[in-house]
Parts: C-alpha cells; sequence; structure tokens
C-alpha cells in the first residue's frame, strides 16, 4: 500500500476512470419470483426491500483516517479502527472539520493533479455470504463514495471507481467464501482527479455517503434494459421499444401492466447476443405528465425454478418536445415551476436517509412546484421513484461542474479549460453515462442537464450528442453554454434544445431575449450584443434553471418574473435557488436548540461565507417566508374581483387538470372588516389554461369597504 510518489496513483491518473467496474446500467432489485416482485414497493428505505437476492451491507463499519496518503502504512487490513455508521461522512463523525466552498477548488488547481496532502479513510467489515447465494452472480454496488475508492475483498483488490454521486457496481462472486466470513476492505480518497469536475456550491464531504448492499443474480440473467415510449402520429399511439440485455444467451419475457391492473402485453424473445429488443404499439395509453402521473408497470423475468429472476420498473407514456420554440409535455405547453435541490442535512451532510429524501418532495409538491433540478449532481435513485409517483418532473443533472477552473496563461477564472481539452473527454462522457444509464427508465426524467458551469467546448459538444442518439425521448439542457461568453470561442450550440441561462433580469428577458431592445451592459450574465443576437435567432425556449437567489431578503421580483412566463410562450419556466440554507450543527443554545453554522464557523480555510444560506427552507427544514411567497406567485389558480360587484374572473394556471378536479371555491365577503357572508360555489368549471367568470353570491345594501 505504500504510496510511490514516482508513480502515477489511480486517483489522478485520467487513463484510470475506474477497474474492473460492471458497466453502467439502470438501477434495479431483482426477485427471486413474480410475486414477490409485484408486491413489493416501487421505492422505499432499503432496509425495508424483501427480497432474497438483496443484502444490505450498511451498519457500524471499522474506520481507520489518516490525513494523507504518504501516512497510509502497508498493513492496511491491519487496521483496528474506530467504529462508524456507513453510510455517513468522516466529517459528521469527527475526524474532519466541514468545509463550504462555492467558487474556489479546495487545493491547489494543477488538473489533473492532487496534492499529496489527500487525506485517505479505510473502511472494513466482516459478512457472511448468504447460503442461496452460491452459484449464482454476486455483485456489490456502492451508491455514492466521495471521492474514489479502492475495493478490496478478502484482501485481494477488486477494483477501484470513481464519480461522487454515482453507482460503482463490482462483481465479487470469484472472491468471496461462501462458507465463512468474508471481509471488505474500501481505501476511500478525499480527492482524486474527477474533484476537478465536482466543485459545486456546497459544504464537501467525504467518505461512503450513500448505501452499499449486494445484489445476487443467476448465472444467466438480465444485465439492463431500456423502455422507450415513441409518439408516432399523435397520442392515441406510440410505438414501444424495450431493449434488453442479458449476460448469456437465454429467453427473456416482459409484460407490461396499466395503472389499472390490465396487462397491456406480454412476450417472450430469445436473445441473440446477449440482446434482443421487444417492439410492440400502444394504443391510446395513458399519459404521464405531473399532474396526472400515470404509472404503468413493466415485469421483466428470465430463468426458471432456483435460477427465475423477476425485475420491474415503473414506465410511463409521455412526449416531449420542442414546437416553434415552446416546450410541450404530451402536446401541451406546459410551464415548470421549480427549485434546486441539494442533499444536505445539518446533522447528517449529504448522508441523507430515505425518509429526508421523502419529507423533501412531499414539501416540494405542496409548494406547488411540479420540477425540481437535482442541483448538482444525481440524487439517491429513490427520489426519481418517488418522483415517478408524486408527480415531480426532473431535471436530472450530472456530477459535473468546473467552477473554479482558472487559465493556465494569467490565472484568471476559466470555466471552459477542461471543457475543451479532449484529454477530459472520457471523463465527462463517463460521468453522463452512468447518470443516463442508472434512471434512463424512469417516466419523471424531463430532460437531461450535462452539469453545471463548466463553461463549454468540444466535450459537452460530443456529450450532448451521444445522449440525443441514445436516449430520443427526452430533451437537453446545459446553462454555461450560455453564460460570460466572453471567455469563449464560438461553438456549437445547436445541440442544447433550451436557452439556459440564471438570473437575467426581467427587462432583459422582456425587452431583449423576446423584444427588440438593445443588450443591457450592466446586466453581467449575457455578454456582448452579438451574443445575445446569437442565443435569439437559435429560437430556444427560454429555461432559467436559477432565478430569484433566495439570500437574505431574496427571493426578489417573483411575481415580475412570473408574470413573464406567463406572458412569453417561449419562457417555460424557472427554478428558485435554492431549497434549502446549507449548514452544519456547531452547538447548542441553552434550551437544547441546535446552533448552526457556515462557512468559515469551522475554521476551515478557504470557504466562502454565509453564501450557503439562501434556501427556502431552514437547513432543519423550516419554512422561510420566501417559500409562501413563492407558493402563492405560482398558485394554480389566481382569481380577479371587481370591488362592491361579486364578479370574480378565475384564471385556471394548470397545464393538465380542470379546476373542478383540482380544488373547491369558497368565499368570504367582509364590510369595513366585518364578516357578512360566506359560503360555497358549486358548478364551476375551468379548463387547464383559460379563464371563466361567475358571480359570488352579493348581499344588497352594503356600503363601506367592501371585500
Amino acid at each position: 500500500m505504500t504510496y510511490n510518489v514516482n508513480s502515477i496513483p489511480d486517483w489522478q491518473n485520467l487513463s484510470v476512470l475506474s477497474e474492473n467496474r460492471v458497466p453502467s446500467r439502470s438501477y434495479f432489485i431483482p426477485y427471486e419470483s413474480e410475486d414477490a416482485c409485484l408486491s413489493s414497493p416501487f421505492f422505499c428505505d432499503r432496509k425495508d426491500i424483501k427480497s432474497k437476492r438483496f443484502e444490505l451491507l450498511n451498519g457500524n463499519w471499522k474506520f481507520s483516517y489518516f490525513r494523507s496518503v504518504l501516512f497510509v502504512p502497508d498493513n492496511i487490513f491491519e487496521l483496528e479502527g474506530e467504529e462508524i455508521p456507513v453510510p455517513s461522512t468522516w466529517q459528521t463523525t469527527g475526524y474532519e472539520t466541514w468545509n463550504y466552498v462555492n467558487l474556489d477548488y479546495p487545493f491547489p488547481v494543477n488538473p489533473p493533479e492532487i496534492p499529496n496532502h489527500n487525506p485517505v479513510g479505510i473502511y472494513s467489515r466482516k459478512f457472511f455470504v448468504p447460503k442461496d447465494f452460491k452459484g449464482k452472480e454476486v455483485k456489490i454496488n456502492f451508491l455514492g463514495v466521495s471521492s474514489s475508492f479502492h475495493l478490496y475483498i478478502n484482501r485481494e483488490k477488486v477494483g477501484y471507481g470513481q464519480v461522487s454521486h454515482s453507482t460503482n457496481e463490482y462483481d465479487i462472486t470469484s472472491f468471496l467464501d461462501y462458507d465463512g466470513e468474508n471481509e471488505l476492505t474500501v481505501v476511500v480518497y478525499k480527492w482524486c482527479d474527477g474533484s476537478y469536475l465536482e466543485d459545486q456550491d456546497c459544504f464537501r464531504h467525504s467518505g461512503i455517503f450513500r448505501d452499499v448492499f449486494l445484489l445476487v443474480q443467476p448465472k444467466i440473467h438480465i444485465h439492463d434494459f431500456f423502455f422507450k415510449a415513441l409518439k408516432k402520429d399523435s397520442l392515441s399511439l406510440f410505438g414501444v421499444e424495450i431493449d434488453v440485455e442479458t449476460s448469456e444467451d437465454c429467453e427473456v419475457g416482459i409484460k407490461l401492466i396499466s395503472p389499472d391492473g390490465n396487462v397491456v402485453k406480454e412476450e417472450k424473445e430469445n436473445t441473440c447476443d446477449k440482446k434482443t429488443t421487444f417492439s410492440f404499439d400502444v394504443y391510446s395509453p395513458k399519459l404521464w405528465n405531473a399532474e396526472k402521473p400515470e404509472n404503468y408497470t413493466l415485469l421483466l423475468f428470465t430463468g426458471e425454478g432456483d435460477d427465475s429472476e423477476f425485475i420491474k420498473q415503473a414506465v410511463g407514456f409521455k412526449s416531449a418536445e420542442i414546437i416553434d420554440s415552446v416546450l410541450y409535455v404530451n402536446e401541451v405547453p406546459i410551464k415548470i415551476k421549480g427549485v434546486n435541490r441539494h442533499d444536505s442535512d445539518p446533522f447528517l451532510g449529504i448522508a441523507v436517509p430515505f425518509e429526508h429524501v421523502k419529507k423533501d418532495l412531499l414539501l416540494i409538491k405542496s409548494l406547488n412546484c411540479n420540477t425540481i433540478r437535482t442541483s448538482h449532481y444525481p440524487n439517491d435513485p429513490c427520489l426519481v421513484a418517488m418522483a415517478n409517483f408524486l408527480g415531480l418532473y426532473i431535471i436530472s443533472e450530472a456530477d459535473l461542474e468546473t467552477h473554479g477552473m482558472r487559465n493556465p496563461k494569467n490565472g484568471e477564472l476559466d470555466w471552459d479549460v477542461l471543457s475543451k481539452d479532449p484529454a477530459w473527454k472520457r471523463a465527462y462522457l463517463d460521468r453522463l453515462d452512468k447518470m443516463i444509464e442508472r434512471d434512463k427508465n424512469n417516466p419523471c426524467i424531463l430532460f437531461w442537464s450535462m452539469g453545471n458551469e463548466s463553461g463549454y467546448g468540444v466535450n459537452f459538444e460530443k456529450a450532448a450528442r451521444w445522449i440525443h442518439s441514445y436516449d430520443p425521448t427526452r430533451l437537453v439542457h446545459y446553462e454555461s453554454a450560455s453564460v460570460r461568453p466572453e471567455y469563449q470561442e464560438r461553438t456549437d450550440y445547436s445541440v442544447l434544445d433550451v436557452q439556459g441561462r440564471m438570473y437575467p433580469s426581467t427587462q432583459w428577458i422582456d425587452q431583449v431575449y423576446f423584444g427588440n431592445g438593445k443588450d443591457d451592459p450592466a446586466d453581467p450574465y449575457h455578454g456582448s450584443r452579438e451574443d445575445t443576437a446569437y442565443f435569439k435567432s437559435s429560437k430556444k425556449p427560454l429555461l432559467l434553471c436559477e432565478y430569484i437567489h433566495a439570500m437574505g431578503n431574496g427571493p426578489g421580483d417573483a411575481e415580475d418574473y412570473q408574470q413573464l412566463i406567463y406572458k412569453h410562450e417561449g419562457f417555460c419556466g424557472a427554478f428558485v435557488w435554492e431549497w434549502c440554507d446549507h449548514a452544519m450543527k456547531r452547538g447548542e443554545t441553552p434550551d437544547g436548540s441546535p446552533i448552526f453554522g457556515y462557512g468559515g464557523d469551522f475554521g476551515e480555510f478557504p470557504h466562502d461565507g454565509n453564501f450557503c444560506v439562501d434556501g427556502l427552507v431552514s437547513p432543519d427544514r423550516i419554512p422561510h417566508k420566501g417559500l409562501e411567497e413563492y407558493k402563492n406567485v405560482i398558485r394554480p389558480f389566481r382569481a380577479e374581483t371587481t370591488e362592491c360587484t361579486g364578479e370574480v374572473v378565475l384564471s385556471n394556471k394548470l397545464d393538465f387538470t380542470a379546476l373542478e378536479d383540482y380544488a373547491l371555491i369558497s368565499y368570504e365577503i367582509t364590510q369595513d372588516g366585518d364578516l357578512v357572508a360566506a359560503g360555497e360555489l358549486a358548478g364551476i368549471c375551468c379548463a387547464p389554461h383559460s379563464q371563466t367568470a361567475f358571480q359570488v353570491p352579493f348581499p344588497e345594501g352594503l356600503s363601506g369597504k367592501c371585500f
């Protein structure tokens, strides 16, 4: 284990993105029978999964911490260590202080090199393999490890992995002792060359922060599948293709079950070269959208008896397209009402449990939001599984940000450096591959976002072309192609489906992007008039992936922006930055209430101060006043009244839902502050995107100020 300063270690070798990692695939849990598979929930805490093909390895592990790779001893398998929980981060378990950074890297910038002062955490635990795993293929899954790691089973090296917020899976069948105890060792590096692509605005945490588990599959099993439903001539006819990849040539079957439980299609095929595609049409399917999330069940199966395998996935029928510079879902122009969400907990850091994610999504849904941007990395797969059923569009964002990159010639900020460098192309594509392959079957995914604040260049162009060719059912978003164009050479933006922007002024949106006004030189995010003219001519819908920054007395101008979203068909919506304040507990008040700390409160350097205090809710999810304002601004119905007449004009701002299917209308009438009449109004109808006028029963003889 001795670190050789004269060699290139895996964790700073661009040619080594992984070693012996199983090729990326969709996230699923295999089951031993059809009944067990179909009766299992589509999403739950993994400790509640009831499958004989699944074994959770969470719990207390032995842990040893070293301040540098130079201090790691040769006898890593003999270390005693202390017990810490997995998942967790070593900052929350007392081995390092927390560090909040927004822009600068927390280490010297000289890509791909990482300084020798690179802390290491060594995890180990013992485990037994269930007896019915014997004779089958066993894989180990790590859903989140920051930032990279080497894996050992029974003191033999299995492989290497990186990309903190994505799955790393390894086949450990040949390394296991099926009759005795097994030893698992994971050497985690705080930084790696991939950390240059993970410079996000958040507290930095290290370690095994998401679940670890074993999956067992028969020797002949399903490796991966991809459900694609493409609209044909109209929404009454979709062509379905289900690509299935298996470990060996075999017979594999599929069953598609409608939301009301009817079998739409059941078929079996023999694979050729370990692959097969099921192709068929579905007439008049129930369509998925965020207001009415109609989920079908796809069941895949192969084998017989003890070698049988069953996998299920929620799938949906949805079209997403740009028509005449307008975003359409299921041939309806929609408006995105979104928030940006980080994994963040003041006690657990980024190691957020299932119940925490569920609480966030229920709060966000109750806020009148319809979309989440997973800023700035893929979330735990349980989030998209929940969004399928709660009804939330997801912009899934790759774990890719180079915010603090500097030009090697002059030391100035230059986000383009790595994005234009072909040496980093494989790393860019690897991160997008891992995100898309994992979550590709979820109907809630509306956009794939290629990353955040990383400039633009050939690496993003190639990535976008691959995404379009691989997944024609989703749209492609990336914002930094339009940020600070003075740093950029002219490149090809045609591969992007929307014009992503951050924080433009309402004047720029109304007068420049959608009007004939001149560029506002005081608006720093919009570059030259030449670039503005270029983006206007591209005729792309405008999407603000960040706006109305919820810091201090923000979010500001929410109503003004919303009026523009409704005014311009090509303004498809926006995402508040951000969902929650970031903080870590640093003490308690005399009455036992937690004291939260922000950047610099823990003696760390560098840090970006309180710039992480910019959420709609507090670190422990207490709503701020800004949340109440935003909830009102994006309310599903708006009403205008005429004083003392009782006439009301109501506008339905929903995209797919009629008033009568969503809400009850009640009224109160006051005279000089006193309640004089109240009641409910029945029989009022208002279709999506429309208005209706009606009369409130207004008593005669009123005077004074009446409302």
